[in-house]
């Protein structure tokens, strides 16, 4: 019984996590970007994992030594941006701090200047922004900031479906915000759309990326509740899923519960002592 306690209790306190943990920006509240700015979702598409860049030390990699083992989450900022970029790293930051996943351990992070004159300088001081809201000093390895020449940008972006423009008038980027989520291959899998993400849905997303190599077994009864919405870029519940997943939950408790019973019924007959005299 133990186990089917563990695991009721454990689903139940996944979802009643605070609705403000759970709630992403909502992206009707923000203002519409320029037609030719966006992001093209393609799914199935995979990175150029031989594009080079520099990370936030001044030291030449390649995009594919970020690859491999573990999901990987990219997000395109540039770092002197005035107003949005600042928005979406940091509410990357909070999304990730609500996760108990950790970057370096269970996934990576790579945040991409699409601005070609940007330096490592810069990305080394926007590195140690995001670490401090995230608030996981021994994360910082496992989150990364690039830069990189325009052409290494442009076949990243291109790979990403990611647009963007320069605005002569505001002198400054038009772009859409956006997280990409890639498998260990650097196969895209989800796009999450917004200024901050649910932390259930980055989680969600870093799972199916994975192949269910990360997060645990509650984690895929969840998704059997919820469907990703390529139109939204998130997570929405659906209710015949949530009534399988409830009675997987079931058979699963009450599978617990015949193995418990079971073991209880033999260490019992092994301590009831025989009848004096043996058997006639």
């Amino acid at each position: 019984m133990r186990l089917a306690f563990w695991l009721l209790a454990l689903l139940g306190g996944l979802w009643a996590r605070p609705a403000m943990a759970q709630a992403a920006l909502p992206l009707e509240n923000l203002p519409l970007p320029p037609k030719n700015v966006g992001f093209d979702q393609n799914i199935g598409r995979d990175v150029p994992l031989a594009a080079r860049f520099k990370d936030e030390t001044g030291k030449s990699v390649a995009l594919g030594d970020y690859f491999g083992k573990k999901p990987v989450l990219l997000s395109f900022a540039y770092f002197t941006c005035p107003m949005l970029c600042g928005l979406s790293m940091q509410g990357l930051s909070s999304s990730l701090k609500g996760m108990n996943l950790d970057a370096g351990r269970d996934f990576e992070v790579l945040t991409v200047s699409f601005e070609p004159r940007e330096t490592p300088e810069m990305a080394r001081a926007k590195k140690e922004m995001a670490m401090a809201r995230y608030g996981r000093p021994e994360a910082a390895a496992g989150w990364h900031f690039l830069t990189g020449d325009a052409s290494a940008i442009e076949s990243l972006a291109t790979a990403a479906g990611f647009r963007y423009e320069w605005d002569a008038e505001t002198k400054q980027y038009a772009h859409a915000t956006g997280l990409v989520v890639l498998t260990p291959e650097g196969n895209i899998a989800r796009y999450l759309f917004g200024v901050e993400y649910a932390p259930r849905d980055v989680r969600f997303a870093l799972v199916e990326a994975s192949q269910g190599k990360v997060g645990s077994i509650v984690d895929q009864l969840l998704l059997l509740c919820y469907h990703y919405d390529p139109k939204t870029g998130r997570y929405g519940a659906i209710a015949i899923n949530t009534m399988r997943a409830g009675g997987v939950l079931t058979l699963l408790a009450f599978g617990a519960f015949v193995i418990v019973s079971a073991r209880s019924e033999r260490k019992s007959k092994r301590k009831t002592p025989l009848p004096l005299g043996g058997a006639e």
